[in-house]
């Protein structure tokens, strides 16, 4: 895959609740949503809580938050934007971010 592939993102009109829930399940996907909360990152700065996380699992954690429509992951010169979707998550299910982000870390 090239720096600059556009990758597919699902229509936030069929994205379903319990891919969004089973993707927030996972404790190191849910920290990078809550990094992400603050606004979007370099792909190189997600998941900087733990610089042991093999490239391949940040990819795999990445790809699973994609295709759930809870990021969006965009081309940026060579590496790439990674994006909350707040508003459309919001709109789609007001009240679950807010939940879910506000939740004490464990």
């Amino acid at each position: 895959m090239t720096a600059n592939q556009v990758l597919p993102h699902p229509v936030i009109g069929d994205v379903a609740l319990t891919d969004v829930l089973f993707a927030l399940s996972d404790p190191a996907r849910l920290q990078i949503v809550r990094d992400l909360a603050e606004g979007p990152l370099e792909m190189a700065q997600c998941g900087a809580t733990n610089p042991a996380l093999p490239k391949s699992t940040k990819s795999h954690l990445m790809k699973v938050l994609r295709e759930a429509g809870v990021v969006r992951n965009e081309p940026l010169g060579r590496g790439r934007l990674v994006s909350l979707r707040r508003e459309e998550l919001d709109d789609t299910f007001p009240g679950l971010l807010d939940s879910v982000l506000n939740v004490p870390k464990a």
